[in-house]
């Protein structure tokens, strides 16, 4: 997952002198094979690493120099690069969709137009949703995606077979709610953890996936604030009737939540499809326990889906390489082979559709009770996810609605009064109008 997006250009400025050293953007006079620079992060760049020198023997005339750049020094790196006109930056660029409409607004030119090197093309071979994120006000696309994470609904079954909840009547997150109340009547644990006084991006995921469950966010296509819409206050309305049934867990306080589900005191992880990998290496000790399914939905009949946060791979604006780079994409991206190689790798959960068919989708999981956990999220991709709308204020928006989340977990507000304020708040601080 990627933290929140800090887009202070100012603060960077006098950084970018420092930044212009190291990356793909330099001149290259040598005769030999074109050297393209990749930034990336682990354990995401092992997956890249990975397929770079098979394509090297496939592309003998290009080397490919993975550089495990950091998460999060990487956002400061390429916003210094980009604030110092592009300089320094490598030739391609791994970016969180929270970052990604942030350069692409605030930098113009700052990553190359993939649309005129051909990735228009492949604009359906991804999961549904996230092509409309690559693509700017003027039509043509500055990324291709790479990981997807669609949310799940991972529970312990052994806690909800000792409170006697069969997990197939929970159909929506009034459902939920109800089983909540009788698995801490049963069995003393709580449904969910927050972090209620200090709600950060972790802990604003779940708010994030109800909206988004419902075709919403803190924005819209046009850029205007929607954080005080309709499916806004349902979401937040969900939470505080968690809250108020006392099936809510407060993990502040530094290895609190890790405690917490340690101990059996929290039934229900609302987490992504990163965390198949993540709850096993976490929790070792209860494999087999865990299970996992779509989330409820927020309304009855409602899509039991949504894409909570994914990555792309981009070319700088200024990379004299821009073709070579691009050909990179194309290899590591849109072959379900190479992209199931970086995946095995890497472990970043492909974008790319056609990458399901192999067999490891549908695989039984021993840790899971032998359910194949990843067929959950493939299930869940195929019922079709909305495109979300971050914009370059998602930094803002993220910051305004975790203080209104608090404010409704700790001292009782009212979800719609207390989003009301915040979207007058974040229309004023981000210029934006506000929507309807």
């Amino acid at each position: 997952m990627n933290r929140p997006a800090v887009m202070v250009v100012a603060a960077t400025l006098a950084l970018a002198v420092t930044a212009c050293g190291g990356g793909g953007g330099s001149d290259q006079r040598s005769t030999g094979p074109v050297k393209i620079t990749v930034w990336s992060w682990k354990p995401a760049s092992d997956g890249l690493a990975s397929v770079a020198k098979d394509f090297e023997q496939a592309n003998p005339g290009i080397k490919v120099d993975v550089q495990v750049v950091g998460n999060p020094a990487i956002w400061e790196k390429i916003t210094v690069g980009m604030a110092a006109g592009g300089k320094g930056l490598g030739d391609v660029l791994h970016i969180g969709i929270d970052y990604l409409p942030g350069y692409m607004e605030k930098f113009p030119g700052g990553l190359a137009d993939l649309s005129a090197l051909g990735a228009d093309k492949y604009k359906d071979a991804f999961a549904k949703g996230l092509w409309p994120t690559v693509t700017g006000k003027d039509g043509k696309a500055y990324a291709m995606p790479w990981e997807v994470n669609p949310v799940g609904f991972f529970y312990r079954s052994d806690l909800f077979d000792k409170a006697g909840i069969d997990s197939a009547a929970i159909r929506t997150w009034d459902d939920a709610i109800e089983a909540g109340k009788k698995l801490k009547e049963k069995t003393g644990a709580y449904l969910i953890g927050l972090n209620k006084p200090a709600a950060g991006s972790v802990d604003m995921d779940l708010f994030q996936s109800l909206l988004q469950q419902q075709g919403a966010f803190y924005f819209d296509r046009q850029g205007a604030v929607t954080l005080s819409s309709a499916p806004a206050v349902q979401a937040m309305t969900l939470i505080k009737k968690m809250n108020d049934a006392g099936i809510v867990a407060d993990t502040s306080g530094e290895g609190t939540r890790k405690k917490l589900i340690s101990e059996d005191k929290v039934a229900v992880l609302p987490w992504a499809a990163w965390a198949v990998g993540y709850i096993p290496e976490m929790w070792p000790e209860q494999k087999g326990l865990w299970r996992v399914m779509q989330p409820p939905a927020v309304v009855p009949g409602g899509k039991r889906t949504a894409i909570v946060n994914s990555t792309y791979l981009s070319v700088s604006g200024t990379s004299p390489h821009k073709a070579e780079a691009f050909k990179f994409l194309e290899y590591a991206l849109t072959r379900p082979e190479v992209i199931n190689k970086v995946f095995k790798d890497g472990g970043v959960f492909p974008a790319l559709n056609a990458a399901y068919a192999d067999p490891r989708f549908t695989a039984k999981t021993d840790y899971y009770g032998g359910q194949p956990a990843l067929k959950t999220f493939v299930d869940s991709l195929g019922e079709g996810a909305d495109a979300t709308y971050y914009s370059g204020d998602y930094a803002r928006a993220l910051k305004i609605a975790s203080d209104a989340q608090t404010q409704v977990l700790l001292k009782g507000a009212d979800p719609a009064a207390a989003l009301s304020q915040a979207a007058q708040q974040l229309s004023q601080q981000s210029g934006r109008k506000l929507a309807g």
